[in-house]
C-alpha cells in the first residue's frame, strides 16, 4: 500500500497543504499585526511570493533536477503552494497558456478569472444577504 501512487500522491498533497495553510495563517497574522488592516498586505505578499515560488520550483524541478520524485513535486505545488495561495496556480496556468502560443486563451483566463472572481464574490454576498 505504501508504494502505491494512488495512496502516496494524496498523502503528499495533504502534508504539503497542512504546511502551506499554516504558513499562510501565520504570515497573515504577522502582516496584520505589523501593518494593520487598511490594506491587504498579507494577501498581496503571499500571492506574489507564491507565484514566484511556483515559477521557481516548477522550472527548477522540470529543467534542472529531473529526478525529483512525483510525490515531492505534488507536495510542493498542489499541496503547499495550493494551500498557501491558489493565485500561484492561476499565474502558472496563465503562463502555460501564453507560452503554448494560446495568447487569446491566456488573456481570457487571466482577465476572466480576476473579473469574474470579484463578480462571484459580489454575487455570493448578495445571495447570502437575501435572507436578511
Amino acid at each position: 500500500m505504501l508504494q502505491d501512487p494512488s495512496f502516496r500522491h494524496p498523502v503528499a498533497v495533504c502534508l504539503g497543504a497542512i504546511a502551506g495553510a499554516l504558513c499562510r495563517y501565520y504570515l497573515t497574522l504577522w502582516f496584520t499585526q505589523r501593518f494593520g488592516t487598511t490594506f491587504p498586505y498579507s494577501t498581496l505578499i503571499i500571492n506574489l511570493s507564491g507565484c514566484f515560488a511556483m515559477g521557481f520550483f516548477v522550472t527548477f524541478a522540470l529543467e534542472r533536477v529531473a529526478t525529483i520524485p512525483r510525490e515531492v513535486t505534488l507536495m510542493v505545488t498542489t499541496g503547499f503552494l495550493g494551500a498557501y495561495t491558489t493565485f500561484s496556480t492561476y499565474g502558472l496556468e496563465t503562463f502555460i497558456l501564453k507560452h503554448a502560443g494560446n495568447l487569446t486563451a491566456a488573456i481570457v483566463y487571466w482577465a476572466g478569472s480576476a473579473t469574474l472572481g470579484v463578480i462571484s464574490v459580489e454575487l455570493g454576498v448578495i445571495l447570502a444577504g437575501l435572507g436578511k
